[in-house]
């Protein structure tokens, strides 16, 4: 009598399959499920959101001159750009015309743009179709610039005295432009500014400048007092301007020498400590109803008087 099935062994050929495939994969995993589709699309918004953020953030670093007046004068002022930026399809212009021709002139690349693209690069601002873009400032340092005018005037390489500006709490960017432009006016060699409460060269301060800031170095130090201990031990007499001070600056002798002149906020003036360390506080005589004045006014009226008292002086 035969036996059924096999009468030998399947000598391990038949092994692996009695092991399974093993546990069911998750369904986002299984490529024909609709949860696996629903994870793709899941990873792909947050790899697009990671990339928004780091694109706002360049955005946001960025600076632009905006508005076609603004862009325009910028261009005539000789302001530095990285791009001009025009809107496609945009409407055209004197002022477009104009700015088109400057950035040619100027070797500024022009880059199209959509209104959105434009919308975003700016922050929301007003546009009208033409963002300049403007770079970094490269700051000097303060103590080396300091340094360098008074070996500068010491080895002849300059007759004029050593004149700086130091700025205590400005943090409006147009009250720095204009501080920029009447240092550049007067022939001062710099603008000291802190790094920190302080406004910077932002698009706005170049504007207000009218391209000053190309002929007079703005400098950075990390701390104001501290810098202007460093100036002074240059050589350099540091004069605060402030009100009720124990000199006028009206025929103000210290005007002929090498000296720093240091401007406080409207409002607030000079901070305790910056005050402390200056060698004078000069005040500037107005009239009493006038509680004080705008510091860039402030700085252009003491550098009028610095510079009548060196040229009565060379006579």
């Amino acid at each position: 009598m035969s036996k059924k099935g096999p009468t030998k062994g399947s000598g391990g050929k038949g092994r692996s399959s009695l092991k399974g495939k093993g546990p069911t994969p998750k369904a986002e995993d299984r490529p024909y499920h609709k949860a696996y589709r629903n994870k793709q699309l899941a990873e792909r918004s947050a790899a697009k959101r990671t990339e928004n953020k780091r694109t706002d953030r360049i955005r946001i670093n960025a600076e632009y001159v905006t508005g076609r007046n603004s862009v325009v004068e910028a261009l005539r002022a000789g302001i530095p750009a990285k791009a001009l930026h025009v809107a496609i399809r945009i409407d055209v212009d004197d002022r477009v015309r104009d700015s088109l021709k400057l950035a040619a002139e100027q070797g500024i690349p022009l880059m199209e743009a959509s209104k959105t693209e434009l919308d975003r690069m700016t922050d929301g601002a007003i546009h009208q179709g033409l963002a300049l873009q403007i770079p970094s400032y490269e700051y000097k340092d303060a103590v080396q610039l300091a340094t360098k005018v008074v070996k500068d005037y010491e080895k002849g390489y300059r007759t004029a005295q050593p004149l700086l500006l130091a700025l205590d709490g400005i943090t409006d960017p147009r009250n720095l432009g204009a501080i920029v432009r009447s240092a550049s006016a007067f022939g001062a060699d710099g603008v000291i500014i802190p790094e920190r409460r302080s406004v910077g060269m932002t698009a706005s301060a170049w504007k207000t400048s009218a391209g000053a800031a190309v002929r007079v170095p703005v400098a950075k130090c990390t701390n104001l007092t501290n810098a202007l201990k460093e100036i002074k031990a240059a050589g350099i007499f540091v004069i605060g301007l402030d009100a009720g001070g124990d000199m006028q600056l009206p025929n103000f002798e210290l005007a002929t020498g090498p000296l720093c002149i240091v401007v406080g906020s409207e409002g607030k003036g000079l901070s305790r400590l910056v005050r402390e360390h200056c060698d004078a506080i000069v005040s500037i005589p107005i009239n009493s109803a006038m509680e004080s004045l705008n510091a860039s006014m402030a700085v252009g009226i003491s550098l009028y008087e610095v510079s009548r008292l060196r040229a009565e002086e060379a006579k």
